[in-house]
């Protein structure tokens, strides 16, 4: 998500023009950045578009247990149930009655009856990820190595960072069984934070395109022309329409990827959470791990300090010398919860959020654990 901000800022993030921002990230690079004058002087701010949150997306922890789901799938079982009975009608020809969309993964289009706007179009996108040729792995390759490289540079060389139990996220990523798919999931504090974590990783590891995860970014950020999305598609990004549910391409995509024993990484809060609230998960993680053929390896994280290097307002540019915490859980075994989800038949939605509170369940616990840890450096 970040790139995109330096390959051509948009006019409405605030006062600085896309050419100045251009600029600045190069002197930045050289060591010779200032930051625009009149955001020194004014500090008129704007929050980054995809911390900007949806309707209905953001709700405080207090009242997270009165709150009533509305996610999409419950909109749709719900909508069938309050459709008006049909009326006996002297028409020949009387008009047929809607009926909502079907619950299929089978059938996804990302414009359906969402009202979510999809300023450039993904179809073909998803071809391109589903088989991938020879020219696509090696420009994959180019661009996965050019983004790993500046990562590590920008968390391990500009700043300092300390990764506890880092030993376990190179372990499930090079050493898990074959065709044993991996599902990290972490919170989402900056822009910078995929692909920045990934610079705690060896160069083997961060410069391959055959070992690095692949991860959802919003499409109306990262792929809003034919040039950004390009970059994003070989930066093994897969375009995520928010706000159209679970049952879309993108998801569809990350179960097929967990079949290969592929490594996904998913921010299950579905946007850059800049309060730092706790956030009920999006259920598009429950779903990947519930349909994969396979019961993934799942990885929980947790980090503090990304949103220093990085802010989340303007002039949106690096910062040096930040204090970065990245924990590292304890890998879940959801193998005999998932089976027997799957066994007693629990419906579907159901079953996705059962899985995902679980995922919530051990952030609450690596978050108090992490907060602590990043405390003690100061």
């Amino acid at each position: 998500m970040l790139m995109v901000r330096y390959l051509s800022l948009p006019r409405h993030v605030g006062s600085a023009s896309a050419s100045v921002s251009m600029r600045n990230f190069t002197y930045m690079l050289t060591g010779g950045y200032r930051p625009p004058l009149q955001a020194l002087l004014f500090r008129h701010y704007t929050p980054a578009p995809e911390a900007r949150p949806l309707p209905d997306e953001t709700f405080s922890a207090k009242n997270q247990s009165e709150r009533k789901d509305t996610s999409t799938q419950t909109d749709r079982i719900s909508l069938s149930k309050s459709l008006p009975p049909a009326t006996p009608s002297s028409s020949p020809n009387p008009p047929p009655i809607p009926t909502p969309p079907p619950m299929s993964d089978r059938i996804s289009d990302p414009a359906r009856g969402s009202g979510v706007e999809i300023p450039y179009k993904l179809d073909w996108i998803f071809p391109r990820l589903r088989n991938p040729n020879m020219f696509w792995y090696v420009t994959s390759q180019i661009v996965i190595t050019v983004v790993g490289i500046f990562s590590k540079f920008v968390l391990t060389f500009w700043n300092k960072t300390h990764v506890h139990n880092r030993d376990r996220l190179i372990r499930v990523v090079s050493k898990r069984p074959k065709g044993t798919p991996l599902v990290t999931v972490s919170n989402h504090y900056s822009c910078f934070d995929d692909p920045g974590l990934w610079g705690t990783l060896p160069i083997r590891l961060v410069c391959n395109t055959f070992s690095i995860r692949w991860s959802m970014a919003a499409h109306d950020i990262c792929f809003t022309n034919r040039w950004h999305s390009m970059f994003f598609m070989f930066g093994k990004c897969i375009p995520v329409v928010r706000g159209n549910g679970v049952y879309q391409e993108a998801i569809n995509l990350c179960i097929e990827k967990a079949a290969l024993g592929h490594w996904i990484h998913v921010f299950p809060e579905g946007k850059v959470n800049m309060e730092k609230e706790e956030l009920r998960l999006k259920w598009g993680v429950g779903r990947i791990i519930y349909e994969s053929p396979k019961i993934p390896i799942i990885l929980p994280m947790w980090h503090e300090g990304m949103d220093d290097v990085l802010p989340n307002v303007e002039p949106y540019v690096f910062n040096r010398k930040k204090r970065v915490t990245l924990n590292v859980g304890e890998p879940l075994d959801l193998t005999k919860f998932v089976l027997d989800l799957k066994k007693h038949n629990v419906p579907e939605p159901e079953a996705r959020k059962l899985i995902t509170d679980k995922i919530q369940e051990a952030f609450r616990e690596l978050r108090a654990e992490t907060e602590k840890l990043h405390r003690e450096r100061f």
